[in-house]
């Protein structure tokens, strides 16, 4: 089945595979700005950039809201590029939409229908992820959710299912990659970083998931990993981004 190009300004998503790459969520506008320049600079255009960052913990930092909608604004206004950030409040579209280049569904939000409903009336890029114990049925009707409000420009995103493995944080279900592209016309990138939760699988599994067909990849990238406020276990820091760069060679 032909694959649908979902365009991103003057990026096309669905031909030649892409990187999406930038830190789990923005922890303030400094190292966001240097972290922007860094990617920038390494040809990436495709920047994640997380301002309400939902996590199974209410203890743990959350996201600085619309402070790190501002801060995608200023990181915007100084490269050319363009931001996939979570919207997880239908309320909260309008700010989202005004800084954001492609909203992105989490995966704890893949069957919020209210929600998918909501970015179906957008006129914007979605990124759905795959719910964490989704099949691949449930994974496309939850797409249909969006296309049904008019919204056909839909990426659907791998990022690791919850299986009994407990060595990885999810099991990267490589699988779906040609079973989507059989099923439906959707672009699908991977997401190993949430993937496998390991940071020294992040380079082989891209790898895999561009040879095995998929259209881009999204990694986690953190100049200091360890010092990370969310997900630093699965980030890869800037040399390391290089050598994956080298790697898949795009």
């Amino acid at each position: 089945m032909d694959i649908k190009t979902v365009k991103v300004g003057d990026i096309e998503i669905g031909g030649k595979p892409v990187i999406m790459a930038g830190p789990c969520s923005i922890e303030g506008e400094s190292e966001f700005i240097e972290e922007a320049g860094y990617l920038y600079g390494r040809g990436i255009r495709l920047i994640r950039g997380e301002a309400y960052k939902p996590r199974t913990s209410p203890y743990t930092f959350q996201g600085l809201g619309e402070e790190g909608l501002k801060i995608i604004e200023e990181a915007k206004s100084l490269y050319d590029i363009y931001v996939v950030s979570e919207v997880m409040d239908p309320r909260d579209m309008e700010k989202v939409y005004d800084v954001c280049d492609i909203f992105q569904i989490g995966s704890r939000n893949m069957a919020n229908y209210s929600l998918l409903k909501e970015v179906g009336r957008q006129r914007k890029p979605v990124l759905l992820k795959r719910g964490m114990s989704a099949t691949v049925e449930e994974w496309l009707l939850a797409a249909d959710y969006i296309a049904g409000g008019g919204n056909r420009d839909i990426i659907l995103c791998e990022r690791g299912i919850r299986t009994f493995e407990t060595y990885t944080r999810n099991t990267l279900d490589l699988s779906v990659v040609p079973a989507v592209h059989e099923l439906s016309r959707y672009p699908v990138i991977v997401d190993p970083s949430h993937g496998t939760g390991r940071r020294e699988m992040i380079i082989p599994m891209s790898a895999a998931a561009i040879a095995c067909g998929a259209d881009g990849v999204m990694v986690e990238v953190h100049p200091h990993p360890a010092e990370a406020l969310t997900d630093g276990e699965q980030s890869i820091d800037y040399a390391e981004f290089d050598k994956l760069l080298d790697k898949l060679d795009l």
